[in-house]
């Protein structure tokens, strides 16, 4: 069983602890903060009932993955024989060159230590340790118990057999590693999210579409395309001759956009105040309003905050219940026989009837998708 040491036990730590204790390995948690390991462990504790009755613990009873889980008194006892180190700070540049000081100081020799930055390049605040070769950014896209892709980026100095180590033992640990050859600014997801959000303001912004509606737009529509491939693989199937025969086709469409999008809106500008409140979105997403406008008093603070909680807890609930089988009717469409027989095949493949786990026939998931249709229950 590998140790994992997880320094900083706030949201992104106690969901990495999750994540490498379903996965098998003796996980130490530590933080500076007096009283966060048990409020992190409490955390983990309410959580796991849930994800085992959604069959998200690996076939583990909640009692296991707990039994895996211990908290260290000092950082001296986290590091000892973790093989992984997993740093999840505040987004603080001298924060994090003090404790990346510390861990490598103290982490044996061979151990891996990543840092959960979301925003903060490796080479910033690595630069100056004897071990930084070692050192890199593995930052989750959260949670990462239900969200398995993950970003792995190097410094300019960070060894290329590190990378390739920490990539295998997170693909190990049922993850799907994004390793860059290198960093930039925003890494890979905050930039293909960047670009989405630029875009959708925008659209907003010059009164063009509701916000609703840009919703609508990804959470209906691209958003089930996405849910099963990513856009190389969308435009190769999009075209009878894959990507370069799309590029051919439909490339000067973008072309042609692309002149009207070199300006930024102001995201704190009118669009902030075009999203309904939570009480009238009827069960949809709390809106910017909501955070942006004054409530009259605490109380109703309070209460909007509330349902802004209860909202994504159900949400996210909803998508655990689903995923599993809904991944595993769209897997087979697009991992297998569309791969191989491309668009030609595409409209076939969608027609045959979809297998369930072992094999079975099955006329449609749990959700309620007939047979021949994309699943993207939300």
């Amino acid at each position: 069983m590998t140790k994992v040491a997880i320094v900083g036990t706030g949201f992104i730590g106690r969901a990495w602890a999750i994540s490498f204790a379903r996965a098998g390995h003796e996980v130490s948690v530590w933080d500076a903060a007096p009283g966060a390991p048990a409020a992190a462990l409490a955390y983990v504790e309410s959580l796991l009932p849930d994800l085992y009755a959604h069959d998200l613990l690996n076939g583990a009873a909640p009692a296991e993955i707990r039994e895996r889980i211990s908290v260290a008194a000092t950082l001296e006892g986290a590091l000892a024989r973790a093989a992984h180190v997993q740093e999840n700070t505040p987004e603080n540049l001298a924060l994090k060159r003090e404790i990346f000081a510390r861990l490598d100081a103290v982490a044996d020799r061979d151990a891996i230590i990543a840092s959960s930055t979301s925003a903060l390049l490796p080479s910033k605040f690595t630069q100056h340790l004897p071990g930084r070769a070692r050192c890199m950014v593995v930052h989750p896209i959260n949670p990462p118990y239900l969200i398995p892709a993950v970003e792995v980026v190097p410094a300019p100095w960070t060894d290329p057999a590190a990378i390739e180590r920490a990539a295998a033992f997170l693909r190990a640990a049922g993850h799907a590693p994004i390793v860059m050859k290198k960093e930039i600014d925003g890494f890979v997801m905050n930039r293909m999210q960047g670009a989405l959000l630029e875009e959708a303001f925008r659209l907003v912004a010059e009164g063009l579409v509701s916000a609703e509606d840009v919703d609508v737009g990804i959470r209906d529509g691209l958003a089930l395309r996405w849910s099963f491939m990513g856009p190389f693989e969308t435009i190769d199937l999009n075209a009878p001759a894959g990507v370069r025969d799309y590029v051919e086709r439909y490339q000067s469409i973008y072309s042609g956009i692309f002149p009207s999008v070199q300006w930024r809106a102001d995201w704190a500008g009118p669009v902030l105040e075009s999203r309904p409140s939570p009480a009238n979105a009827g069960g949809r997403a709390p809106g910017a309003a909501t955070l942006a406008r004054s409530p009259p008093d605490g109380a109703r603070r309070a209460q909007a905050a509330r349902g802004g909680r209860d909202w994504r807890l159900k949400r996210r609930r909803s998508l655990a219940s689903l995923w599993q089988e809904c991944f595993q009717f769209g897997i087979g469409i697009f991992g297998q026989e569309a791969s191989a027989n491309r668009s030609v095949g595409l409209q076939a493949d969608l027609a045959a009837p979809r297998r369930g786990p072992g094999g079975r026939r099955s006329s449609g998931c749990r959700a309620g998708h007939p047979r021949g249709r994309l699943c993207g229950a939300k």
